[in-house]
This record gives structure tokens, C-alpha cells and sequence, in this order.
């Protein structure tokens, strides 16, 4: 349920109404825009009449949010979620680039790709030390020894650091270390991690799961924005279909679908949505122009030496290349790409 303040209602008006949803065994989240105040009443309120507020001192309308996720909902929050990242803005007018490899080797390899994604355009760092990988055997990511060296190289870019958490257990670690914690696909449902995630003030980068609906995404979203964390972005990865030519299928439509039903920042992953360096770029492209606020990239110094996903990662000077493609489209949507500021360096 939304409850829309009148313009002139006085802050002991809101309060009062406050005290009145948490009377009522509501949870209370408070979003205070430039043109109006709404308190959204979370819960079980289909037996809760809405009269029980409209004639509260301040109240201007009571509306029942109609879809499943609430916080995520733009009913509920009609304007874009905008906020900082270390020295610049995510979900405005500027188009974030992540780049980085899939999984953190080596003190020198993570050095040496942050240094050159940085000089590309890049405005923050991705690297795997915790690795999802289907096969026991594959290698598992150096875990709290990489998140050092990830560290490290954001002392001497100012790339803040996005890598993906896998487990509870590994909650206290991540939030030391890194900016931005990934959940990735396989974890978009892990409802307990998503609570966890939810308490703390770090920065989320959500995955859409390999056969997850746009709705469960959103819903797994409104797991960790319930929990009071509201830096989530969602990430569209692809999707698993019938074609097998590349490695997901990219749902293009799910960017502007996503803009429409949610205030929350879009990303894609053209590397994992199509799993070979050949269509990265254009996928890129494809991206910005369909409305997305970021990118997340792969890159690797060598390719074909990699750990892991080397086939769709792209070496620097082909993403450097990309990176003026994608500036040039973002400009004609008339936005531009995020940077980090030197003094960060």
C-alpha cells in the first residue's frame, strides 16, 4: 500500500502516519521525492482498508501497489534510483563501464588489466575470486588472497572493486573489501544470501538467473531493498533458450521492460550473454541504444591463457576500442560514460 502525502504536509504529519502503518503490523519505507512524500506500508495489506489512512492529517491518496514487488515497483518509486559509487553516479544520466577479468589469476594479471581498463574508460573493476563453476575440478578463484590484490589495484587506479559473492559465510569478507557485491545467476534465488545482502549498505549488482522471469528478478530484488539496502542494480545476463549458437540468449527487450516496470539501474553482460568475443561489442551497442545505465565486461590481457572464460573475453585494446563505440551512442542518447576522477588515482 502507498500513501501520498499532501505537498505542504508538516513532518509530524508524516510521522504520525508512520506510527499509524507500524500500528497496523506494517513494515514503513519512507521515499521523500521532489514532488512528494510517500510511505510505503509493506505486508499482508489485503485486509487493511485503505479509509483506515486516508483521513490521516497530511494524506492526499492511499493506492494499493497492484504488483507483487513493492520497493522495486516505480508505483512506489516513480523516479530513477540514482546513487554514488565512489566518485561518480549510477542510474542518471551516466553510462557506467565494468571491466575486468572473469577470475582474479595473479597479483601481476589483475594489476596490469585494472591499469589498462582504467586508461580505456572504465569507471570500475570486476574480478572473480569466488567462482561459481560447474565443475569441482575447475579452478575455484584464490578467494580472500585475490580480493587483496583486488584492493591493491584500486589503490593505484581509484577503480572501485565489483566481485561476486557466493555464500552467508562469506558476507563479512566481501563487505571489507570490495564496493559492489555481484549475486550471480545461479544465486539470484538464494533468498537467505538476498536477506543477508539486504542488512548491509554495500552496493549490490543482482544477475537475472539463466531461465529466470523479468518478475522473479524484481522479486529477488525486493529481497534485499525489504532488508533497507537500497544500491541494487539488476543485470541482465541472458537468458537460457533452444539456441545454441551462442552461449545465453541476450533479451534485449528486458532493458526497456526493466525501465518501465522499475527505478532500479539496469546493466548488461554481453560477455555472458553471449560467450564469444566476437559479439560483445555489438551487443554493447545494442544495449546502450535500448536504454541500459551500464555495461559489465570481461577482459583479459591474454585471452587465450585464461583461467576461465577467455573465449569471451576481450583483450584491452579491444575494449578500449568498444568504449569510444559505446561513448559515441551514449552521446546521441544524450547521456555520457561515467569517469573516475584522477584525485581517486
Amino acid at each position: 500500500m502507498m500513501i501520498i502525502m499532501k505537498a505542504n504536509a508538516t513532518p509530524q504529519q508524516v510521522e504520525n502516519v508512520i506510527e499509524q502503518v507500524k500500528s497496523a503490523g506494517l513494515a514503513v519505507h519512507l521515499s521523500q521525492g521532489i514532488e512528494a512524500t510517500i510511505i510505503g506500508a509493506i505486508g499482508e495489506t489485503h485486509n487493511i482498508l485503505a479509509d483506515r489512512f486516508e483521513g490521516l492529517d497530511g494524506v492526499d491518496i492511499v493506492q494499493r501497489i497492484t504488483q507483487p514487488y513493492k520497493l522495486a515497483s516505480r508505483q512506489f518509486h516513480p523516479e530513477n534510483s540514482i546513487f554514488p559509487l565512489d566518485g561518480f553516479s549510477v542510474g542518471g544520466d551516466e553510462i557506467v563501464v565494468i571491466a575486468g577479468p572473469c577470475s582474479v589469476e595473479s597479483r601481476s594479471q589483475i594489476l596490469e588489466t585494472a591499469i589498462a581498463v582504467k586508461e580505456a574508460g572504465a569507471c570500475a573493476l570486476r574480478g572473480g575470486v569466488f567462482k561459481p563453476r560447474t565443475s569441482p575440478y575447475a579452478f575455484q578463484g584464490l578467494g580472500e588472497e585475490g580480493l587483496e590484490y583486488l584492493a591493491e589495484a584500486r589503490a593505484q587506479t581509484g577503480l572501485p572493486i565489483v566481485a561476486e559473492i557466493m555464500s552467508q559465510v562469506q558476507l563479512d569478507l566481501m563487505v571489507k573489501y570490495v564496493d559492489v557485491m555481484q549475486v550471480g545467476a545461479r544465486n539470484m534465488q538464494n533468498f537467505n544470501l538476498l536477506r543477508a545482502i539486504g542488512e548491509t549498505q554495500t552496493a549490490v549488482l543482482l544477475k537475472r538467473g539463466l531461465s529466470a522471469t523479468i518478475e522473479e528478478l524484481l522479486m529477488s530484488a525486493e529481497y534485499i531493498l525489504a532488508g533497507g539496502n537500497k544500491q541494487v542494480m539488476l543485470c541482465e545476463r541472458g537468458i537460457r533458450t533452444f539456441e545454441t549458437a551462442t552461449r545465453n540468449t541476450t533479451d534485449i527487450n528486458a532493458i526497456p521492460v526493466l525501465k518501465k516496470l522499475t527505478h532500479l539501474p539496469v546493466i548488461l553482460d554481453p560477455s555472458h550473454a553471449t560467450g564469444h568475443v566476437d559479439y560483445v561489442a555489438a551487443i554493447s551497442r545494442a544495449a546502450i541504444a535500448a536504454g541500459a545505465d551500464g555495461l559489465i565486461i570481461e577482459v583479459h590481457p591474454d585471452p587465450a591463457r585464461a583461467v576461465s572464460d577467455g573465449k569471451q573475453s576481450l583483450k584491452p585494446e579491444a575494449f578500449a576500442a568498444m568504449v569510444k563505440q559505446v561513448g559515441q551512442i551514449a552521446q546521441v542518447m544524450g547521456r555520457e560514460l561515467a569517469t573516475v576522477s584522477r584525485e581517486k588515482a
